[in-house]
């Protein structure tokens, strides 16, 4: 191939390329931006992109930027060489932002966690005076650390609930279930929930194939003072977090550092999921519905490829409705068999991004959207067009 036959193709590759970047900018955007303490980086996405969740793609086509994951206030956003984002660095004299608001995340970062067993955890056997609770600056008597020493650091975790997956053959009404815990990981009916209660019937899931995990929630920590000795069968920790008063039977673990990195770009799944394997599990504040910037918990996590950024499209699941012109105006849901009524189209509600995964479950901030996002709702690929 002649030299200026390649150069003649390489000069319409890339107008073909820039053509196709440009039109995932935002019309009416501007020129420059300077980044701002509290911005996060889906704002600022969405100020020049109409896709927020392609920011890495354009950003990654920008030699000069060695790390697009940190961006700082001060730097200047603009529009530069082929329509592509170019930052010029600012004074880098505060952290980085984040994807998305910490101030909003933090306890669903913080002090909650999925497990797939607890059974093996150290315990709350006993707590000080026999009492049946125990706050901050009272004792706490707990079995399983043995290797314990004075002044080593835990937290205290409460079996919150049990997710699961129901079958086809049982889902009547929805295919997913969350049920809340007492100690022991039974069904219990607590009032501090942090999730709604996502489905109407009870039934035994426990580490049954459609499994999905246990959350713990954080109910207060300590420092061990006494370790077990002199035939002593239990470590002694004194409660010092006014979070929640201890019982019986709560779990303990070590203090462990920051576990969670909210330093991550918004992108589309890496994978296709099959459809009804990705599904909002429960909303947040025990609400049956979540707008922007409320959380919610997912199906699906790790082992289906799912991290930190990811974003994905929620959709209303289309109904099943009776063909009343065909059948009848009097005819109800049950007098027609399943074959015969018609599935309706799904219905976007919203855009989601996963800001904590776990092996199977995941948490998500709802973005924006066009109606409330609800349990069972379906979730796509954020370009999904039904």
């Amino acid at each position: 191939m002649s030299t200026r036959l390649r150069v003649v193709l390489g000069a319409a590759l890339l107008t073909v390329a820039t053509y196709a970047i440009a039109q995932e900018f935002r019309g009416g955007h501007p020129d420059t931006y300077v980044v701002k303490r509290g911005d996060t980086l889906w704002d600022i996405a969405g100020r020049f992109l109409k896709r927020p969740w392609l920011w890495p793609e354009i950003w990654q086509a920008n030699p000069q930027i060695a790390n697009p994951h940190l961006i700082y206030p001060g730097d200047v956003i603009s529009l530069a060489y082929l329509n592509r984002l170019a930052a010029e660095p600012g004074p880098r004299t505060e952290a980085p932002i984040n994807a998305i608001p910490l101030s909003q995340v933090e306890s669903f970062l913080k002090d909650l966690r999925v497990v797939d067993d607890f059974d093996d955890m150290p315990y709350v056997v006993g707590l000080e005076d026999d009492r049946l609770r125990s706050a901050q600056g009272q004792l706490a008597y707990v079995r399983g650390l043995g290797a314990s020493r004075p002044g080593d650091r835990y937290m205290v975790l409460r079996p919150l609930q049990r997710y699961s997956r129901l079958d086809r053959e049982q889902a009547c009404c929805d295919r997913f279930h969350k049920t809340d815990l007492d100690f022991r990981g039974e069904r219990t009916l607590l009032s501090n929930s942090y999730w709604t209660d996502p489905a109407g019937v009870y039934w035994d899931t426990r580490k049954g194939k459609d499994f999905l995990g246990y959350e713990l929630q954080r109910v207060n920590a300590g420092t061990v003072t006494r370790g077990e000795v002199d035939g002593i069968e239990a470590s002694t920790l004194l409660l010092d977090e006014s979070n929640a008063e201890v019982r019986i039977g709560d779990r303990v673990v070590p203090v462990e550092p920051q576990t969670y990195d909210l330093q991550f770009f918004p992108h589309p799944p890496k994978q296709t999921l099959d459809y009804g394997r990705a599904r909002v599990l429960a909303v947040a504040d025990m609400l049956t519905a979540g707008g922007p910037r409320d959380v919610v918990a997912l199906s699906v996590g790790a082992r289906e490829g799912v991290d930190n950024g990811t974003v994905f499209s929620v959709w209303r699941v289309g109904s099943n409705a009776v063909d009343r012109v065909q059948y009848g105006e009097e005819r109800t849901e049950d007098s027609v068999s399943f074959r015969k009524k018609v599935r309706l189209p799904d219905e976007y509600a919203s855009h989601v991004m996963v800001f904590r995964t776990f092996d199977k479950i995941s948490y998500g901030l709802v973005m924006e959207g066009v109606k409330p996002t609800r349990m069972g709702y379906e979730l796509k690929h954020p370009d999904a067009a039904y």
